[in-house]
């Protein structure tokens, strides 16, 4: 845990007891804090009471006591309208924060040299983040997790100047962080998201901006128009951001060429990185992925040359492109993280040809039309849950599909057409393009059951952690 010394002594109010609020609350009260805790759950504050910590209705408390307000990342700061607490806040004076603006100012107090990545972007932040600390450790170097891909900021053992803390930072975290200034920020791309809580893409954009706007080393994805107008005001600001293009050949920064990442500047090449045979960094968006987490670690003095034998031996992330098994030539993925077609575009867009696409559940709107630009890709899709019938529609005449119902009869029917397909290497892929909740309560459970049913099946070879 890291302690919040810095607080010691001052009276702060926090809302928000699930997730990262209890492991921050607790970290603020071994660092010396007041804390006053509410959240509207009853079964949380009740966790929060069982912890030993104050719980008080925070609608009823006297404002004029706190010092600043604490906010899950979780509730609602601006749009579709703030969360009660807000306008109490703002009407008592009291600055509203999040955990990683606690961590920030700890760093700040206590260890202002140590080394901090902090990442974002639309797509591609938790794999980028998981390479980041997964090169780092490799390298030798002590390494720290956390942020929005799962282990709370304030969990994570203290700043210091030996040590890296590689955070992945959401846009409703970066909201609560004024003083987010890395040593390494990297944003990744933009596109809609979360516009329920941000109003505008204007507004969302300009959130994500703030993680590279102060950083040391700003590391900017230049393939959409959102992050190519970021790193054009960095530039004219003095900031020299080192820029990825998957897309465009760059004279300086990195790009892509075949299944290579390679690093120019003024337009010679510095250092190349084949990605060939990387099964967990397959496809252009790991390509992305890949250059920013050299970039990031090459900001805090790691040599390029250490980076090469970790990018070989990143195992990737569950259910993000994960290879769980080999029958034969066939190879099983694991993409149960695609919940719309947007992500699935980059798991299709791996593969050159015969896919045998594993895709449905709670259809989110345009449904998979988007992705017709590579059915010509897909062997036969094998369609599960409620939308079946209008995936069905989208598919006739263009792609052969089997109406498979459940996971568990996709997987045996594909894998069974993958094994008698001449393709060298055959794909089944689980790209479900939809949400699970017609089948399963998340993508994560929905993504453990293919791979259970993957492994079970006679003579399959498991690939990763068991």
């Amino acid at each position: 845990m890291t302690p919040v010394t810095h607080a010691a002594g001052r009276s702060i109010a926090l809302f928000g007891l699930g997730g990262s609020g209890l492991v921050t609350a607790q970290a603020l009260v071994a660092g010396g804090a007041r804390v006053v805790c509410w959240d509207d759950n009853a079964g949380s504050r009740d966790k929060a009471l069982a912890a030993g910590l104050a719980v008080q209705d925070l609608a009823t408390a006297d404002w004029s006591r706190f010092d600043a307000l604490v906010l899950s990342p979780g509730v609602p700061l601006t749009h579709p309208r703030p969360h009660w607490s807000v306008p109490l806040a703002n009407d008592a004076g009291v600055e509203i924060i999040g955990d990683i603006e606690l961590f920030c100012r700890e760093r700040a107090a206590s260890a202002p040299a140590a080394p901090l990545i902090a990442i974002t972007g639309t797509n591609g932040k938790s794999t980028t983040t998981a390479l980041v600390a997964h090169l780092l450790a490799e390298a030798g170097r002590d390494v720290q997790m956390g942020g929005n891909i799962g282990t709370a900021i304030l969990a994570l053992e203290p700043p210091a100047a030996g040590r890296v803390h590689v955070v992945e930072c959401s846009s409703f975290q970066i909201d609560l962080a004024p003083s987010l200034a890395p040593t390494a920020g990297v944003l990744l791309n933009v596109t809609p998201d979360h516009l329920d809580r941000h109003g505008t893409m204007e507004n969302y954009a300009g959130i994500k901006e703030r993680l590279v706007a102060a950083a040391e080393t700003p590391v900017v994805g230049v393939d959409d128009a959102w992050c190519r107008a970021i790193a054009e005001r960095l530039a004219a600001r003095g900031r020299d951001p080192v820029l990825i293009s998957v897309e465009t050949p760059l004279a300086d920064g990195f790009s892509l060429a075949g299944t290579v990442v390679e690093l120019r500047a003024a337009g010679a090449r510095v250092a190349t990185f084949d990605l060939a045979g990387i099964g967990s960094l397959r496809g252009r968006h790991n390509a992305q992925n890949a250059a920013a987490a050299i970039a990031a670690v090459a900001a805090v003095g790691v040599p390029l040359d250490a980076i090469r034998p970790g990018l070989a031996t990143f195992p990737g992330l569950a259910h993000r492109m994960e290879q769980v098994g080999r029958l034969g030539r066939v190879l099983f993925v694991n993409d149960s993280k695609a919940t719309n077609a947007d992500a699935t575009e980059k798991a299709l867009a791996a593969f050159p040809d015969a896919i045998r696409w594993i895709v449905g559940g709670t259809m989110k709107e345009g449904g998979i039309a988007p992705l017709s630009g590579y059915f010509d890709r897909v062997a036969k899709a094998y369609l599960v849950g409620a939308s079946s019938d209008a995936f069905a529609q989208t598919l006739e005449g263009r792609v052969p599909y089997a109406r498979s119902g459940t996971l568990a009869a996709a997987v045996a029917a594909a894998a069974q057409d993958a094994q008698a397909d001449g393709a060298p290497e055959p794909v089944v892929l689980l790209s479900p393009a939809c949400a699970s909740y017609d089948q399963f309560p998340n993508f994560e459970v929905r993504g453990a059951h293919f791979r259970d049913l993957v492994r079970a099946l006679p003579g399959v070879t498991p690939m990763g952690k068991a």
